[in-house]
């Protein structure tokens, strides 16, 4: 082994030394001060040589501390110069560079891994410290939840939404909690835990939170569409046979009055046959109307300029709309923004929508019905659709996506049911905001 060689490069050194001094002292005992001054002046050079062999070697040594020290490990060692003890070294050195190269490779891969694991999942993860408020880390999710931009200190939180700094980030969630978060035109059901950890002298904590409004939207979609097609399908199964019947009752017994004027009692059958006849084709046109629901299950997307898809709807529906002495007006912040959607669907949605606001601001004497798209902070499109129309009672603004729920005497409950499965299929949401006698705006979501 090279150490042994360094050992013993040091041990003759020793030996000399002390033989040189043994030297210099009997010199000078039987008085030869010449040969005592010669053999001085070679125990110099001993000394110096040492010195310089160990002073050699401990500064390779500092060398490799301080790289340590900073963590540059980008600079090697030459093997192949310099002495056997040395190069052996510098062996050990580079060994160890490279092993602690690997480990921060492996470290690093780890933790770039579980970074994209964490930015790809829908869950928002923010990690800050507890007392300056510093962001250690923050996913994408969390900040789309909550519908803000990207931020380095929670303070900024507390400038712009103090209720919501209040309610996240000041209360504490051990377990967790089911919180209702009030956004600019939404509220979202939530769930947030949070925990606290820490890291040398400093406190952090971490919080999770999770919109389950979104998952609780696909469940009740998914629910209502199974219930819809069970209910359509037996009452179709039903009714078709009593509509095909009492068809043909009725051209019976319109035959036979014809033959019989003076028969009052099939007179009066008939017109009850022909009463079971156009109930029947009533149910039969509700469930076809209802099945409309689980038709919408696939997306034929295609990117489309919000400017083209606004100038199509206005060319729709401006004409009949302005016919009933309704102001409407279409804006648009951007002429670059692009929608990557099913063009007919979502077309469907805006008819809807402009629809119901005409309903709602028909008895107005200055009716005005504004479609806007603007691009949000977080970069999402958000198409609104405003009215200044009678407004939706605040009690039941949560039931008006529900299939069956209306509050026309003679609405269908399917729109709004229809326009909101139609943006959960476009990974998308539909909110809305009303204030009574004061007007309503649909927000689609991008």
């Amino acid at each position: 082994m090279n150490y042994k060689s360094f050992i013993l490069k040091i041990f003759i050194r020793v030996i000399l030394m002390v033989s040189v001094i043994l030297a210099i002292v009997y010199f000078s005992y039987i008085n030869e001060f010449t040969y005592a001054i010669l053999t001085g002046l070679g125990l110099f050079v001993i000394i110096f040589n040492t010195f310089t062999f160990v002073k050699r070697r401990f500064l390779v040594i500092e060398d490799f501390f301080n790289a340590v020290k900073y963590r540059d490990f980008s600079r090697g060692f030459s093997e192949n110069v310099a002495a056997k003890d040395i190069r052996f070294l510098y062996k050990g050195f580079n060994q160890i560079h490279q092993t602690i190269k690997e480990i921060n490779t492996q470290n690093h891969a780890q933790y770039v891994y579980l970074q994209k694991i964490l930015e790809m999942v829908d869950i928002g993860i923010i990690a800050y410290n507890l007392e300056t408020g510093r962001v250690l880390w923050s996913n994408d999710s969390f900040l789309k939840i909550l519908d803000v931009p990207s931020f380095k200190n929670i303070s900024f939180i507390e400038r712009r939404k103090p209720e919501l700094f209040t309610t996240i980030f000041e209360t504490f969630h051990r377990e967790e909690d089911s919180v209702v978060i009030n956004l600019e035109n939404e509220k979202i059901k939530t769930l947030v835990s949070d925990t606290i950890f820490e890291v040398e002298e400093d406190t952090f904590k971490l919080l999770v939170i999770q919109n389950i409004d979104n998952t609780l939207n696909k469940n009740e979609s998914e629910s209502w569409k199974k219930l819809l097609s069970v209910m359509t399908h037996e009452i179709m199964n039903s009714i078709t046979p009593i509509a095909s019947l009492a068809n043909t009752l009725e051209r019976n017994l319109d035959g036979l009055i014809s033959e019989n004027d003076e028969a009052s009692e099939l007179i009066d059958l008939n017109a009850g046959i022909k009463t079971i006849k156009n109930r029947s084709e009533g149910l039969l046109k509700f469930a076809k109307t209802y099945r409309s629901l689980n038709k919408v299950t696939n997306l034929n997307l295609q990117k489309i300029r919000v400017t083209e898809l606004f100038t199509n709807i206005q060319l729709l529906m401006e004409p009949s709309i302005k016919a009933k002495g309704i102001q409407i007006d279409f804006l648009n912040t951007n002429d670059r923004l692009m929608l990557h959607i099913d063009v007919h669907l979502i077309e469907q949605v805006l008819i809807n929508l402009l629809l119901n606001a005409v309903d709602a601001c028909k008895e107005k004497e200055e009716a005005h019905i504004r479609v806007e798209a603007i691009e949000s902070i977080n970069r999402n499109i958000v198409i609104k659709v405003y009215d200044n129309g009678i407004g939706i009672p605040e009690d039941i603004q949560e039931n008006i996506f529900v299939p069956f729920f209306t509050s026309k005497e003679t609405g269908s409950g399917i729109g709004l049911s229809l326009c909101k499965q139609i943006m959960l299929l476009h990974k998308g949401r539909i909110q809305v905001k009303s204030v009574i006698e004061e007007g309503t705006v649909f927000s689609l979501v991008f």
